[in-house]
């Protein structure tokens, strides 16, 4: 009873450790992208998640050394884990949907999409987005860690390929971090409200689901593959990275230095004052080229595990093809209404909406 306990209260330990070194690690506050809807004014946002992300693998790596709390104790309790912040995240994104007004369409329209565009807490202090994100990648940093050293303690012989994929994912969560200010200028700032969807997919979804390649195969051992094999997994990995990271840095700095090359490359843009669109390097191969580079992240990392036969591990890159390809249109449908004419010219001068040559 008292391991049930301990399991299902685990997530609320850890998110309230983070909140805390989010609090108390000072920072200087970063001017964004999107405009507060009632101010007018351009939101300004805390942003020092790299650090308490370095913070909370330090506490992870003290706790298991001094033998406080086991280094795999995330992995053996991971249903109850999962069950705990999905109770977590079920929790908030209610409460972040009740205690704002109505947007006028029906309470469960309401609850997915949310109703707020972004709320902030205490002056700023916590902005609702860059907590749920940071909440995300650095409990998901945790759980990849404590598959590592279930496999590497108890299995025998090591599987490399699973170790990759744990490297992989950690890479995730620390370019992500690392790069925080670039994210202010995508979707998911730009045009999503804080609800069920956002809420509970960073709260609950976001750290166990994307580490789900490792939760059914870190009991595995070593399947045997050839070098070459991982290290083509890797390089696949590589790849998508540079696709989704590129693309997300000659948009930041488009915005914020439209006149700078980016990788040597000129932007060219159509359009006019702000609302011009990038039809060169990244953006003049396709029209959503991330997230293709984030699809071939999830490939790679459900190849490197080495179990291509265990369908469970390609619930990751399913996901991301069903999300991004249905974000896509979403997407697009914002872009209509706020370049109107630019975004038709564009769309006929950049004719995949993903996948270059393709889709």
């Amino acid at each position: 009873m008292t391991r049930l306990l301990l399991g299902l209260l685990t997530p609320l330990v850890v998110y309230a450790i983070i909140t805390a070194l989010h609090v108390v690690i000072p920072t200087r506050k970063t001017v964004g992208y999107v405009r507060d809807e009632a101010t007018g004014l351009t939101a300004c946002y805390r942003l020092n998640g790299k650090y308490v992300l370095v913070a909370s693998v330090i506490i992870w790596f003290l706790l298991g050394y001094f033998h406080i709390v086991p280094f795999t104790w995330l992995y053996e309790t991971r249903w109850l884990g999962l069950t705990g912040a999905c109770l977590i995240g079920l929790a908030y994104s209610i409460y972040v949907v009740v205690s704002r007004p109505s947007t006028g369409k029906p309470f469960i329209a309401d609850l997915w999409f949310g109703r707020a565009q972004d709320p902030q807490f205490r002056n700023g202090l916590i902005d609702a987005k860059v907590w749920f994100y940071m909440i995300g990648a650095v409990m998901l940093q945790l759980n990849v860690l404590s598959c590592a050293a279930y496999q590497i303690l108890n299995i025998k012989p090591v599987n490399p390929g699973l170790v990759l994929a744990c490297a992989m994912l950690t890479w995730f969560c620390f370019d992500y971090l690392i790069g925080e200010k670039v994210h202010l200028w995508t979707y998911d700032y730009v045009a999503e409200r804080v609800g069920f969807k956002l809420g509970f997919g960073c709260l609950a979804f976001y750290p166990c689901f994307y580490a789900v390649a490792l939760w059914f195969t870190a009991t595995r051992p070593n399947p045997g593959h050839k070098l070459w094999f991982t290290v083509l997994c890797g390089l696949l990995y590589l790849v998508g990275w540079v696709f989704t990271r590129g693309a997300n840095m000659q948009k930041y700095f488009f915005k914020v230095a439209p006149e700078r090359k980016f990788l040597g490359m000129t932007p060219v843009a159509i359009g006019t004052g702000d609302r011009r669109v990038l039809v060169s390097g990244f953006w003049g191969l396709s029209r959503h080229i991330n997230y293709m580079g984030e699809i071939i992240q999830g490939v790679a990392v459900a190849l490197a595990v080495g179990y291509a036969g265990v369908w469970m591990v390609w619930l990751y890159p399913a996901y991301y093809i069903a999300l991004l390809f249905s974000r896509q249109a979403d997407d697009d449908k914002v872009c209509q209404a706020k370049y109107g004419a630019t975004w038709d010219e564009y769309t006929a001068n950049v004719k995949y909406r993903v996948i270059p040559f393709i889709y």
